[in-house]
């Protein structure tokens, strides 16, 4: 064990951001990684809208993405009578003082504000950015209580971070310029000043803050689409970070033995989601053959398909469609698309592979010739019907006789490899759904 100790400290008034959440990742991978604490605070002073409610959703979603804390819950408003104190302090030591102001809406009150140094230079020796240095002249006092007597952020931030020793905190680069003010604060009350780390922003692809009008922007978003929380956590850790090689996709181990923070990248991370639908497609395809055949059987049955079809596949084709599904799978709902054919005749047709593959000059004669030469064919294997099909075409390419045939027996323009599919259905049910293709045309 270490003695650092870093936290997330997220206010809970709106749903959780990936890029709040990438913050909580590292905040935690750091902990691990160093044998030290990793805190959760919640920021609930805004009690309006930091309801209960707010706050379970951000406990779930760390908890969806196995972040568990070390110690109890810190609730940020049950520590408002230590922010005044501190104040007091302040005020005391000639660091702070009161001042009228008057409001946008026109009302004067009496607030507490923080007395900057008006020499020298504020630095500190960011993790990630570097040395981070700002003339004091050029930062203006600023407040930390309100005409109602609320301590503001910066004064409850730097208070708590002191009641909970943290060591290290780890936030995005929004925060650099409260950062300088706070280490004054630090420094006026005599505590030690922690170290610091500012994360990148994640940008979309214009280079902009990633936001909701680029796609899904939180956490919820991503599980409710489907998406598996150790894809999620695997790929917002590339944001901003990478093990060195070709490596991305890592087990949990590997993430924390391999994580530094000195290691995390300056630059803006660009989010891809057809990347994060790759990572997640990978995770299906690493998952064990027992997990997949569950979440498979429990897709089928959701769907309402009857699982009686899949069980009375002779031997081995229920292993061979399983696998060939799994290498293909991205999201486990893909899966009741992929297999419609296997369990119904009345499948949908993708009308544009339709338009594409079937509505050709000379495609209807195709379908019936195939049709003819599969019934005839044995034994009616995967094997079998590739070497026919590959002998049609004469090293000529097999594409004028496999997509039509794909789209007839399936009603899809991709799916598991085309000679298994056959397999799988049979003889006598790919020769039907061929005539009635071409019966069609």
């Amino acid at each position: 064990m270490s003695d650092i100790r870093v936290r997330f400290a997220p206010s809970p008034t709106g749903k959780v951001h990936i890029g709040n959440i990438r913050a909580a990742i590292y905040n935690w991978l750091y902990a691990r990684h160093t044998g030290g604490k990793f805190l959760l605070r919640v920021e609930d002073t805004d009690l309006e809208r930091s309801t209960p409610e707010a706050i379970q959703v951000r406990c779930d979603c760390m908890k969806w993405l196995g972040l568990d804390y070390d110690e109890d819950v810190f609730y940020q408003s049950r520590n408002v009578k230590r922010h005044l104190e501190v104040v007091d302090q302040l005020l005391a030591s000639g660091h702070a003082y009161k001042v009228e102001r008057t409001s946008r809406d026109g009302k004067t009150g009496i607030v507490t504000m923080f007395k900057m140094p008006k020499d020298g230079t504020i630095a500190f020796d960011d993790i990630v950015k570097g040395h981070m240095a700002k003339k004091a002249e050029d930062i203006q006092d600023f407040a930390i209580v309100r005409s109602d007597g609320s301590p503001i952020f910066h004064i409850a931030n730097v208070v708590d971070d002191i009641d909970q020793k943290v060591t290290h905190i780890i936030r995005g680069d929004d925060h650099v310029e409260n950062t300088f003010k706070h280490i004054c604060i630090f420094q006026a009350l005599g505590a030690p000043v922690p170290k610091y780390g500012h994360l990148s922003m994640i940008v979309n692809q214009q280079g902009k803050p990633y936001s909701k009008r680029d796609g899904a922007a939180f956490v919820g978003e991503y599980r409710d689409q489907g998406y598996l929380p150790e894809a999620l956590f695997n790929y917002l850790l590339l944001l901003g970070w990478n093990p060195g090689g070709d490596r991305e996709v890592l087990t949990r181990e590997e993430m924390i033995r391999l994580f530094e923070l000195e290691k995390v990248h300056v630059t803006a991370a660009m989010f891809d989601p057809k990347k994060l639908q790759w990572m997640n497609g990978e995770y299906i395809r690493r998952a064990t053959k027992e997990t997949y055949r569950a979440n498979f059987e429990a897709q089928v049955k959701a769907a309402g398909f009857d699982l009686g079809i899949f069980a009375a596949l002779k031997s081995g084709l229920q292993e061979l469609l399983l696998d060939q599904l799994q290498i293909r799978t991205k999201f486990w709902n893909d899966i009741p698309a992929m297999v419609a054919p296997f369990f119904t005749d009345d499948y949908p047709m993708d009308e544009k592979a339709v338009a594409k593959r079937l509505r050709k000059p000379g495609v209807k004669e195709i379908l019936l010739d195939l049709a003819d030469r599969f019934e005839k064919l044995e034994p009616f294997t995967t094997a079998a019907g590739e070497a026919m099909v590959k002998e049609l075409s004469q090293g000529q390419g097999m594409g004028p006789w496999v997509h039509p045939i794909r789209v007839a027996v399936s009603g899809r323009g991709e799916g598991i490899g085309l000679f298994e599919m056959c397999e799988i259905l049979g003889k006598e049910k790919t020769v039907a759904r061929l005539r009635r293709a071409a019966a069609t045309l």
